[in-house]
């Protein structure tokens, strides 16, 4: 062996056992985080039975990018449309003889609603019948049997109310994001929570000077008839819209402002919901934004989502889920068993839950593992370099080294 080689020997064996306790180092510091994260990912999960399931009506949706739409809240009311009312009268003064529809009734054009006997001379009298001047409901009624009649009294108001208004008053300072052709959702109390879709025509002619709105008025189908004039109605203006965003729906949403979660199914273990932190973004009347925290196609539970939060752990251990998931036992932590830590018995029977044993029998992680190996290589390294033979070239430079000054 020559001077340079005896002389690199040393360095080269030191560099390596500098690295070897670099890796070992960073080994040591990042297994408790490791080992921390598998805790909070057994305590965050809650695993239920198909009961339980069913007990909380659990219900998910796929978290996925679409178009979200920025709204505001607004109240209002169902209104008829102007020319759509018509007024059933009689021409010629007379007496009513015969009355064909009442009040609540709904009739067709042309239909024969009232029989008027004449005041003409004749033997019998003339009888004129009046008909429907357009199919709709009988809003109004203001004649009974018997009755005079004159021509400028009205008998019957008709309504057709197949297509309604509904009038939303609109804060005055979001007007200017408003334009005809705008969108709204409505929601009719009189109906339960079906959500009915409108379209802006036109503001109203004057705003309200004490509640600072104005009057936004949407055209809206009404094929059941079931929306009647000065029905109370919610409106969810939409003011903008944009493309693209992760969202999902309120209901999905848990916490308070300053702890949001949601509650993410399992994509490995059935019946399992991960309690997953979010960041959110804008509200509407239906989905949150979500801006960090979820992935697309993300399977978020909406129905049954708070009571998930009140489960606890669930009525089965996260260890024991994947058991019978996998088909095999699993270590404390939910990881993997080793090839030589491989259990028989399948899942499910005694013993192929590690818990059932208690902590003395928890399978160790596999971080300690590959620590425990470098630790091993390091002392390896240590011990051939104390048996190392020392080469002449380093006697003499270890001769130098004990006296500087050559005497």
């Amino acid at each position: 062996m020559n001077r340079r080689s005896a002389n690199l020997e040393p360095y080269t064996t030191q560099s390596f056992m500098k690295i070897t306790s670099l890796y070992l180092s960073l080994a040591l510091l990042a297994a408790p985080s490791f080992l921390q994260a598998a805790e909070n990912a057994n305590t965050n999960t809650i695993v239920l039975d198909e009961n339980g399931v069913k007990n909380l009506r659990i219900e998910t949706v796929e978290a996925e990018e679409n178009d979200f739409e920025e709204t505001v809240f607004a109240l209002g009311r169902i209104a008829e449309i102007p020319e759509r009312h018509a007024v059933v009268s009689s021409r010629i003064a007379g007496r009513v003889i015969g009355l064909d529809a009442h009040e609540g009734d709904t009739v067709k054009a042309d239909q024969v609603m009232v029989r008027v006997e004449s005041r003409q001379a004749g033997n019998p009298p003339p009888i004129i019948e009046l008909k429907a001047p357009l199919g709709g409901l009988v809003v109004q009624s203001h004649v009974r049997i018997g009755e005079p009649v004159e021509p400028e009294k009205e008998l019957l108001d008709i309504s057709d109310l197949s297509e309604v208004y509904a009038i939303a008053r609109v804060p005055e300072h979001h007007a200017a994001q408003l334009k005809p052709g705008s969108k709204a959702h409505i929601v009719v109390s009189a109906l339960g929570k079906q959500v009915i879709e409108g379209e802006m025509l036109r503001f109203g002619t004057s705003a309200d000077r004490e509640s600072g709105t104005i009057d936004a008025v949407f055209r809206v189908a009404n094929p059941e008839l079931r929306m009647r004039p000065d029905m109370r109605a919610e409106f969810s203006v939409v003011l903008s819209k944009r493309s693209n965003v992760m969202s999902v729906p309120r209901a999905a949403l848990q916490g308070d402002a300053s702890n949001r979660f949601v509650y993410v199914k399992h994509f490995d273990v059935p019946n399992a919901f991960i309690k997953t932190q979010v960041q959110v973004g804008q509200m509407n009347d239906r989905f949150v934004e979500i801006t960090k925290g979820l992935l697309p196609a993300d399977e978020v539970v909406t129905r049954g989502a708070y009571s998930l939060s009140f489960a606890g752990g669930g009525t089965v251990s996260l260890i024991e889920a994947l058991d019978a998931a996998h088909g095999h036992a699993h270590a404390a932590d939910g990881s993997e068993p080793t090839e030589g830590e491989a259990v028989d018995k399948p899942a499910g029977e005694a013993g192929a839950n590690p818990k059932a044993h208690g902590d003395s029998h928890k399978e160790a992680s596999p971080i300690w593992k590959y620590a425990s190996g470098v630790l091993l290589l390091l002392l390896i390294a240590s011990f051939f370099t104390k048996l190392r033979p020392v080469s002449s070239g380093e006697e003499e430079n270890s001769a130098a080294n004990t006296n500087p000054k050559g005497h």
